[in-house]
């Protein structure tokens, strides 16, 4: 299991520029994340968001999209 230096406790990160959440226990999205991270300074610019809960129907409520996968039909956000 990958975690963010900042964010040790989440699985769930979105990006604020892209609105796309990333799935930090899965390999290719934590790479793709990990590498977004070092390459642009998202840490620095403020860029990075964390969501409690840390699911993605609480990302999706909060307007982000799955940055790899599509979002499954049977997930709606919460009202």
């Amino acid at each position: 299991m990958s975690r963010l230096n900042r964010f040790p406790h989440y699985r769930y990160i979105g990006v604020r520029d892209t609105m796309r959440f990333y799935d930090c226990d899965q390999d290719g999205e934590f790479d793709e994340l990990r590498s977004r991270v070092d390459s642009e300074n998202l840490v620095g610019r403020n860029r990075l968001q964390a969501f409690a809960p840390d699911t993605p129907e609480e990302a999706i409520n909060r307007g982000y999209s799955p940055a790899v996968n599509p979002v499954p039909p049977d997930v709606e956000p919460i009202d």
